[in-house]
């Protein structure tokens, strides 16, 4: 997949030739509904835990990297694009940001509630507490492969 989108657009390595391949979420039902809403254009953007990139070994993204975003078995789907990143707590997540990450009711209300759920889970397995003061990269992305799936 990924030698196919590097030779249909050359221009877009040049600012990052890095890529990472991972899933959405934290279990293969999770992946796969995320995928989903991605395929469906619901879903352009995402967050996650500073630490949880550190606790696997992944760097922060930065704009312009890629990755290819696996469903829940791991067969990579689609190649994404990160467009815009900033840093920030839990409550500096703001509606807009809700409604771009796609999920549940769109709403500000029901991201802090599922999220909160997700980074106490996530949080817990990694062997640490989870807090609202926990640095969170909020990303937005494109979808730049399959074309047929791409904005």
């Amino acid at each position: 997949m990924w030698e196919e989108y590097a030779a249909a657009h050359p221009e877009a390595l040049v600012a990052s030739a890095e890529y990472t391949v991972e899933h959405f979420g934290d279990s293969e039902g999770l992946a796969d509904q995320l995928l989903a809403h991605v395929l469906s254009g619901r879903k352009r953007a995402t967050s996650e835990l500073v630490e949880t990139y550190v606790a696997s070994g992944d760097g922060v993204p930065r704009i312009g990297s890629h990755w290819i975003a696996c469903d829940g078995r791991g067969v990579p789907t689609v190649i994404l694009r990160a467009v815009e990143l900033r840093l920030g707590d839990f409550a500096s997540a703001d509606a807009a940001f809700a409604a771009d990450e796609g999920e549940d009711d769109l709403s500000l209300a029901s991201w802090q509630r599922d999220h909160r759920q997700y980074w106490i889970r996530v949080s817990a397995a990694e062997g640490r507490e989870w807090s609202e003061a926990d640095e969170i990269v909020f990303e937005r992305f494109r979808v730049v492969w399959p074309p047929q799936h791409a904005d």
